[in-house]
């Protein structure tokens, strides 16, 4: 008999060219609400770390899906979606391969969706178990596109994707 292994995960934040054009106008159409982060602790899009005390950041309107949607010539209708993502107001040094360490701190969603973007199904995770759910996840073939979001405010926070 074969073993049974998950499929890498590509996880994936707000695209760098994405976060640019985020920083002009969002997806919206309006511009970003600009602002410092005083405490720190803000969940940024961009590198998927949080926001230190001190650092300018950005809230602007995201529709994942419908990015998503564009690369892939889907059409997710009523299912696309925007809502608030934290950003850096301007560079961001990006983020490392994986699961992102110290971002997840709460119970999460992660919200499957076929290839034609309209939902399969959504899982209640902790941070625990997240990243082995989402691997699980893609275990079915109808699985195109993962997002993960917060349970409590439903906000997007990264994609993940067949690695």
């Amino acid at each position: 008999m074969t073993p049974i292994t998950a499929p890498a995960l590509a996880v994936r934040p707000v695209d760098p060219a994405v976060h640019r054009t985020l920083l002009v106008r969002d997806d919206a159409g309006r511009p970003p609400v600009r602002s410092v982060d005083e405490t720190g602790g803000a969940p940024l899009r961009c590198c998927l770390t949080r926001a230190l005390p001190g650092d300018r950041i950005a809230l602007a309107g995201y529709a994942p899906l419908r990015r998503w949607a564009a690369e892939t010539g889907a059409d997710p209708g009523p299912y696309d979606e925007v809502g608030p993502v934290f950003l850096h107001d301007g560079p961001c040094p990006g983020t490392g391969p994986g699961w992102p360490a110290g971002f997840h701190d709460g119970e999460r969603v992660l919200r499957a969706y076929d290839r034609r973007g309209h939902i399969l199904g959504g899982v209640p995770v902790t941070p625990e178990t997240a990243e082995a759910t989402a691997a699980a996840l893609f275990a079915d073939p109808e699985v195109a596109v993962v997002h993960v979001r917060a349970l409590r405010f439903g906000c997007f926070l990264h994609e993940v994707r067949r690695g």
